[in-house]
């Protein structure tokens, strides 16, 4: 349980140092004198850097077992949140978040992977929603803390703080993380195995549409609460609070429901996520609107995630679970990166009111493509597991 506990710790500080600059977008592009589409171009390569990164790294890093492993990217994380923390200027900002890039490409490729093994087979879909729990605090607590934080003293103090619970988080698990068995080692001559599978293939490129679908919005949110939905300073820490209490709920009803109502659980998600977003600017002549829809959004969106990821360790043969969790945090961040830039786009184009309908058609052609694509192909290769077995 302690090993969980600090795995819980460190996807809370991972996500709250991803979050973080969506939350204090305006402040950091005031710092540098950029505007928020601007500035919004660091989310962008961020997400780009780990869509790069995590096949190459995760294929030289799986030499080494999983507490070393983990350890080193805790420690490399630390680095980068104290490099962004004084970075005197936007481009070594960029390169300071680059290597906090590098420890997020491995962490989430295997910290799934850790929490399933440390848990058993029995207490797998468990483990993964406790990590996940992390997240969601990440969201309800980290990033509107770091906002206020950073409203208040700056944005250099968050980051900063971030790195240090980050190294307090290393002592601990260095002290309870138990040694785990080393996996096969991967090579990148195994990922045309992986091309093989259908399922996991439809699952990949339906994960760029919805994260990208999904960071239209989200990379931009601050910009749209304000100037669309007219909230105030406290009303959008608030809200990305309501955001992270929603997050948190869902991946509660993951661990109770998933592993009996798949099907309806992966459709009903999805959908969630396209509706919210399609609906978020009819919501914002409300505040109870606009917050309800906020709820949905948020809902779906971690609903969805933990279960790809249960997916992806499901349906990819064991050998191959790292690379897979690899590609599939590479692709979500590919998905990130090309969603923020459109949304930036359309940010200046298009204005703040237009990023739901366009982050919502996205993730609904990715909705869809879960239900007639997906769902078929995984249904057929749970029979067949039940035939084998």
């Amino acid at each position: 349980m302690l090993a969980l506990i600090g795995l819980v710790v460190a996807a809370f500080v991972f996500n709250t140092s991803e979050f973080m600059p969506v939350g204090l977008l305006s402040d950091i592009a005031a710092s540098f004198a950029l505007t928020d589409a601007q500035a919004g171009f660091m989310i962008s390569v961020y997400a780009a850097g780990v869509a790069v990164l995590s096949l190459p790294l995760m294929a030289w890093a799986s030499r080494f077992g999983f507490k070393e492993l983990l350890l080193s990217v805790v420690l490399i994380f630390a680095a980068g949140q104290v490099l962004s923390a004084l970075a005197p200027t936007y481009a070594f900002l960029i390169c300071a978040r680059l290597v906090v890039a590098v420890a997020h490409a491995i962490f989430w490729s295997i910290v799934m992977i850790c929490a399933s093994k440390v848990a058993g087979p029995a207490h797998e879909a468990q483990a993964m929603s406790i990590v996940a729990t992390g997240s969601s605090i990440a969201q309800i607590v980290g990033m509107p803390l770091g906002r206020a934080v950073g409203l208040a003293v700056g944005w250099r103090m968050t980051f900063g703080l971030v790195g240090v619970v980050a190294l307090i988080d290393l002592a601990f698990l260095f002290r309870v993380f138990p040694s785990l068995p080393k996996v096969e080692r991967f090579t990148l001559s195994r990922l045309p195995h992986l091309a093989t599978c259908a399922p996991l293939i439809v699952l990949f490129c339906v994960t760029v549409l919805l994260a990208g679908g999904h960071y239209v919005a989200y990379g931009y949110i601050e910009p749209y609460l304000r100037d669309v939905a007219a909230f105030s300073a406290s009303g959008i820490t608030g809200a990305l609070i309501l955001f992270g209490v929603a997050g948190l709920l869902a991946s509660v009803l993951f661990g109770k429901f998933y592993d009996g109502h798949r099907r309806s659980y992966l459709a009903v998600s999805t959908a969630a996520v396209a509706l919210a977003l399609l609906l978020l600017l009819p919501a914002s002549s409300s505040v109870i609107g606009e917050a309800a829809d906020l709820v949905v959004w948020s809902l779906g969106l971690t609903s969805f995630g933990i279960a790809f990821q249960a997916l992806i360790i499901e349906i990819a043969d064991p050998r191959d679970a790292s690379v897979a969790m690899a590609a599939y945090s590479g692709l979500y961040n590919l998905g990130i990166g090309a969603g923020t830039a459109l949304g930036g786009v359309a940010l200046d184009g298009l204005g703040a009111a237009s990023l739901g309908f366009v982050g919502g058609g996205l993730v609904l052609a990715g909705a869809l493509a879960v239900d007639f694509l997906f769902l078929p192909l995984y249904m057929r290769f749970r029979d067949g597991v039940r035939k084998a077995a």
